[in-house]
């Protein structure tokens, strides 16, 4: 829709040098949205990918899990006093038979770009259970090699687009244990990110992801761990450091959990027993 990034006046400071001139934002607007017609979430997100966010956000709180169990997404007309469409609110349909629980009232109609879990209402509420264990299949157990993580954040910077006009937007990555980038998608908000990515797997029938590694730039919260393990994600991969929350779901859920993902070096917080290590002096 032409809508991910906005052009805006700066002032420019180089070496005392004083000029001004166009710089490329990245977008930020809210989306609402709407479950069979009711209010349910408000975020702020970057244009783009709008159904499969709210399909993705579904999965995380448990609502959705295949593609049949959702009817249609559709953007609300006359979203405005004037009866115009912002493209910024959308109504998700379930399936008929499908089950509308009552979630609206566990969290507050509004999250913040930087933390999808403000308006939660406790920590209980979060814990949801997830339809697919991360756990391996006894015939396909999923194993990585370090040398093919370390790769994986220089993959996912490389096919940031939006990301080398602006510099300003998170990245969430779904790739192969074999280190093949399956799907991409940017935002800026890192869970939104995440959302879009879950969101197309339901949409294209490939939920659960048993045999992929989540990537995301920037940390790997509580939510993001989270979102990993309802979409039945084994591995979850962060440039920067997990939070203890974070750490203590992997550890119960069985979710290989990885941090500080940086050239040939990375902390290993949970679920090591994926990694393919040997005892030499690098991978030691």
């Amino acid at each position: 829709m032409g809508r991910v990034t906005e052009r805006r006046r700066v002032l420019r400071i180089r070496d005392g040098a004083v000029s001004t001139r166009p710089d490329t934002l990245v977008a930020e607007e809210p989306l609402e949205i709407r479950l069979n017609g009711k209010p349910l979430a408000i975020t702020m997100r970057t244009p783009g990918d709008d159904f499969a966010l709210a399909a993705g956000f579904l999965v995380s709180e448990g609502v959705l899990g295949a593609a049949d169990e959702l009817a249609n997404i559709v953007y609300c007309a006359g979203a405005t006093d004037e009866g115009l469409n912002t493209y910024n609110v959308v109504d998700v349909r379930l399936a008929p038979g499908v089950a509308v629980p009552d979630i609206a009232l566990e969290r507050n109609v509004y999250t913040t770009s930087s933390c999808g879990l403000c308006g939660k209402a406790s920590l209980d509420a979060v814990r949801t259970t997830a339809r697919w264990s991360v756990e391996d299949p006894q015939d396909a157990p999923v194993r990585l090699e370090p040398e093919v993580l370390s790769a994986m954040p220089d993959r996912l910077r490389e096919a940031q687009r939006v990301f080398d006009r602006t510099g300003g937007l998170h990245a969430a990555g779904l790739f192969t244990p074999e280190g093949e980038l399956l799907d991409l998608r940017e935002d800026v908000g890192r869970h939104n990110a995440v959302d879009k990515i879950v969101g197309r797997a339901l949409q294209q029938g490939r939920l659960p992801l048993r045999e992929c590694v989540l990537m995301v730039s920037g940390r790997a919260s509580f939510e993001l761990a989270q979102k990993a393990v309802m979409a039945g994600i084994p591995v979850l991969a962060a440039v920067s450091a997990p939070s203890s929350l974070a750490v203590d779901l992997a550890a119960e859920s069985g979710l290989t959990l990885i941090g500080f993902l940086r050239g040939a070096s990375m902390n290993v917080y949970a679920g090591e027993h994926r990694l393919a290590l040997r005892t030499t002096a690098g991978w030691a």
